[in-house]
Order: structure tokens, then C-alpha cells, then sequence
């Protein structure tokens, strides 16, 4: 006899071809649980995970999302819990032959007269928070930097109340590494871009230590920093604090340099205020992590559904995460607006494949012991999940890692899954606004960025309620449907990105430290 159940037996199938479900229920269901239309479990399968819906016999392909997922080791029988330890995963597409922008959807109608409150910029970006960001050029002035700010926000901050915050760039990067190796452009050029992040008002100030090999002209040449003035074309002067300068004389009085120099960018501002931009000024960066069977079901086609709306509304989206789209890469290279960014692409693709192989490392690497609990089987049906973030309108452009965003619409910036190195690349490219989706539950958060954390399930939402911001879950029990979610989501980022509601990481201040993504080798 099945033991009550909160709600009856559900399972959740995405495509009419698939052949498993998710089971929907909170903490799964037991062997014997028979469903409405008469399926009945052979086996205890967990939330999130998959049962056959049909006789699978040895060999035969796992479909879900109307993609093969997998392929039986064993006779499975219907009603059996299909996981990671019965399946084997396909091949990997090749990236020849691909679909080149062969979706040509009608045009969106566009979605205007929305706006929010955000900070305009001299090079015309907008920000969504006030911040003053300290850049460093190595790690080893970490130290001294995290002290200095400490006093800062405790002797200076209060005296300037139109600032947020005051945030130290640290990063493990600048010296021991192989600075002149081709791919040293990478980490180089994404530490310079964060610092010219839309969020920082174009102040740039710069903590070095004097012998690092990142010097301070070498990370901010001349011409990287915003034009001060358009008609005489000045630049702002690049404003470096050495610490190995002659004049520092102890520690406190590498830290008072700090402090003054901070000052002066402080006061400039404080003269900013918050004026009415219209929405085409967010730049969204999307991302998962922490993935559950639910990601593709409830969070990811809800912010997917927002994405369209952002991109409607002439706004920029940026989705990422190489390994999490590459198996299905025919889905993107025919959504590229044109054959030129189809290819973009598929380069990015190539040298990451490229990337793994010089390691040795399989794309079976990305999936988690949490992933997998969550129910998810293996990277294609990761991937399955992750892509539908992007939505369905046409892929306008690629970035390469740490580069700048320079045009709007819906952007692919090739980055690696990390959920670190993402946010990082992301910040780097001018993201002003994250959305971050998890099943498993992270407390990720980003000191530079707001970051808005959407739950996959209600009983995730419930149990973390002080770090959800929203319970896409809902989806799931029925409650609501993705369009009202992702018109939830859509407010939400309006008023977030308006200053006037704090995330919860923002209110708790958490904050993941920076990680830059270094391909060349450390010496």
C-alpha cells in the first residue's frame, strides 16, 4: 500500500516522443505508486528522476526533450527508474555539417514603454548600482586592499550615501604565470574589462604592487579607459597606488594611500543620481548552477520566456557555458541570425573541444554528484535543460572569453561551466544584471552585479526563502505557468536593476570571489 501522498502520484514528460518522465513529486515516489493513466513503478524513484514510459529493450535510445539522452545498457521495463548507472551516453556531434541559420522565426513585435532608474554613463553604458571598484594587478596586494576597503566602508562610505559600495577586485592572476603565452590575452583583457564595467561609473583605480608582471600600462593601456572629455578627447588619467613606492613607509601608510586616492573617485560618484532609461539598457547575463532534472522544466524555460521578452524590449542577453550547450549546438547554429555568427560558434566550440583534449578531460566531467542526485543523467541532458535559458529569438552575436559586448540583442559569450569563471566573463563582457537559476541550491552571489537567484522547486524555494528571489517551482505544482513566471522575473529585474528592491543575495551581502579563466600555463 502506497503511503499518503501530499498531492497524487506525477510525473512530468517535456515532448510527446519521449519515452521517460520526471517524477514531480517532493521526495520522490515508491516502487508500486501507480499514476492516473495506469503506469506503475517497478522502482523507488527520487524527485527529478526519470522513469521508462515503455519497454526499453538493450540498446535502444533514452529519449527526452525529443533528443536522445542516452541508450540502455540493460532491458529496462516500463515503470523503471532510468538513471546514470543504466545509460550510456551518446557520442558528442560532430561540428561539421551543422545547420547554418536555418530558423528564420517572423519577427518579434517590439516591447516598449518599459523602463527603470539606472545610472548613465560618459561612454553611454548604464549601470544598475553605484560602485567604487578597486582593480588589482596581482594577488599579492590582496591583502593590503581587503584592509584599506575594510575602512573605507567604515570611515568613508557613510560620508558618500549615493555610492553602494565599495568593492576590491582580487583575483589569483598578475604574476608566476606565462604573461607573453598567446592565451595570457584571455585573463588580461577580462580583469580590464571588468574594471570598465557599467556598474563602476568609469572610475578606474588601481592597486599595484610595483614588480608584478601585470603592470598597471600593461593592464590599462592608453585608449582603454572611457574618454573623459569627447571634444579635446582626453582620457582619465590612470590613477595606480604602488606599493613598493619609496614614499610608503609601513603598512598603514600603503593603506592611507589607498584611502585617499579612494576618496576622490568616492566623491565623483556621489554626484551621480539615478535617471529613467528605457529597458534596451539591461545587460543580462543568464546562468545555472547547482542543475536539477526541474532546470529545464520550471527556472530555465521561464527565464528563457524572459529572455525573449529582454531582447522584444531591446535589451542585451548573454547566455554561456560551453560544455552546457555543446551537445546541442545544431539547436544554436541554426538560430544564428546570420552564417557569420553560426560560425562564430562553432569556433568557440572547436577550441574548447580543443582545450579539454590538451587535458584529457571528457565532456562526462561536467556533471556533478548533486547534478545527478537532482536527476539529471549526464551532460546532453544538461544541456538539454540549459540551452532553453536562451529562449528563441536569433543569436545576434558571440563573444570570445573576456571579451566586451558590442552590440544588444541575444548574445552567446562562450565561457566555461564554472559558475565562477561565467559571472566573471560575464561581468567582463558589461553584464549590469544576473539571473541565476539552481535546483540543488547555491548561495552564490556576485559583489559587482545584482544577482537574482530563481529556484527550479517549490520545496528548494520553501526551504532557502531567505535566498530565493523566485519560486519558479511553481511551474511544476501547477500554481503558475512559465509566461507568468517569466513576466514575474521581467518586473522583478526592473525593479532590481532601479535600486528598488535588494536581492537577497545583496541584503545578506554574499559575494563569490572573482576567477579569472587562465588557458596558459603558470610558471
Amino acid at each position: 500500500m502506497n503511503p499518503p501522498l501530499s498531492r497524487p502520484p506525477l510525473y512530468i514528460r517535456i515532448h510527446a516522443a519521449d519515452n521517460v518522465a520526471i517524477v514531480a513529486n517532493d521526495g520522490g515516489l515508491p516502487a508500486g505508486t501507480t499514476f492516473a493513466d495506469g503506469l506503475r513503478l517497478v522502482d523507488t524513484v527520487p524527485q527529478g528522476h526519470k522513469v521508462a514510459l515503455a519497454d526499453l529493450a538493450e540498446g535502444d535510445a533514452i529519449r527526452r526533450y525529443d533528443v536522445v539522452i542516452g541508450y540502455a545498457l540493460k532491458a529496462l521495463p516500463r515503470g523503471s527508474w532510468v538513471h546514470e548507472k543504466v545509460m550510456r551516453m551518446p557520442t558528442a556531434p560532430e561540428l561539421d555539417g551543422l545547420p547554418i541559420a536555418t530558423v528564420r522565426p517572423p519577427p518579434a513585435a517590439p516591447l516598449t514603454g518599459y523602463t527603470f532608474e539606472g545610472y548613465r554613463n560618459a561612454d553611454g553604458s548604464v549601470g544598475t548600482r553605484n560602485i567604487l571598484a578597486i582593480t588589482e594587478t596581482v594577488q599579492c596586494v590582496a591583502g593590503v586592499t581587503d584592509f584599506a576597503v575594510q575602512r573605507i566602508k567604515a570611515e568613508l562610505l557613510p560620508k558618500y550615501p549615493h555610492v553602494d559600495d565599495v568593492v576590491a577586485l582580487a583575483h589569483t592572476y598578475g604574476c608566476g604565470v606565462a604573461i607573453d603565452a598567446p592565451a595570457a590575452v584571455i585573463p588580461i583583457r577580462t580583469l580590464r574589462n571588468i574594471s570598465l564595467n557599467p556598474n563602476f561609473g568609469g572610475e578606474v583605480m588601481v592597486v599595484s604592487l610595483g614588480c608584478e608582471k601585470l603592470q598597471p600600462e600593461r593592464l590599462l593601456p592608453p585608449g582603454s579607459i572611457p574618454l573623459v572629455d569627447e571634444r579635446t578627447l582626453q582620457e582619465a588619467p590612470l590613477d595606480v597606488v604602488c606599493l613598493q613606492d619609496e614614499a610608503h613607509v609601513g603598512f598603514m601608510s600603503m593603506v592611507e594611500s589607498v584611502m585617499r586616492q579612494a576618496e576622490q573617485h568616492l566623491q565623483r560618484l556621489n554626484r551621480r543620481r539615478r535617471e529613467t532609461v528605457p529597458a534596451s539598457e539591461l545587460v543580462v547575463g543568464v546562468q545555472c548552477g547547482g542543475s536539477d532534472a526541474f532546470s529545464g522544466v520550471t527556472a530555465n524555460p521561464a527565464v528563457g520566456f524572459c529572455t525573449d521578452l529582454l531582447v522584444r524590449a531591446g535589451a542585451t542577453v548573454m547566455f554561456s557555458e560551453v560544455t552546457e550547450v555543446r551537445d546541442g549546438i545544431d539547436q544554436l547554429t541554426s538560430r544564428a541570425a546570420t552564417p557569420e555568427v553560426a560560425e562564430a560558434m562553432i569556433r568557440e566550440m572547436a577550441w574548447y573541444d580543443a582545450y579539454l583534449n590538451q587535458g584529457r578531460v571528457d565532456r562526462s566531467a561536467n556533471t556533478t554528484p548533486g547534478n545527478k542526485k537532482g536527476g539529471l543523467s549526464n551532460i546532453v541532458e544538461k544541456a538539454m535543460g540549459s540551452i532553453v535559458k536562451s529562449g528563441s529569438a536569433p543569436i545576434t552575436g558571440v563573444l570570445s572569453p573576456g571579451d566586451k559586448l558590442t552590440g544588444k540583442g541575444l548574445i552567446y559569450a562562450a565561457t566555461p561551466a564554472s559558475d565562477f569563471i561565467c559571472g566573471t566573463l560575464q561581468l567582463a563582457a558589461g553584464m549590469n544584471l544576473h539571473v541565476f537559476t539552481t535546483g540543488r541550491g547555491t548561495p552564490y552571489g556576485l559583489a559587482e552585479v545584482p544577482v537574482i537567484k530563481v529556484a527550479t522547486r517549490s520545496d528548494l524555494a520553501r526551504r532557502w526563502h531567505d535566498l530565493m528571489d523566485v519560486n519558479a517551482g511553481r511551474i511544476a505544482d501547477g500554481d503558475a505557468t512559465i509566461e507568468d513566471t517569466g513576466w514575474e522575473l521581467f518586473h522583478l529585474m526592473l525593479d532590481v536593476a532601479s535600486g528598488r528592491k535588494k536581492t537577497w543575495a545583496e541584503q545578506w551581502k554574499l559575494a563569490n570571489a572573482l576567477v579569472l579563466f587562465n588557458p596558459a600555463p603558470v610558471t
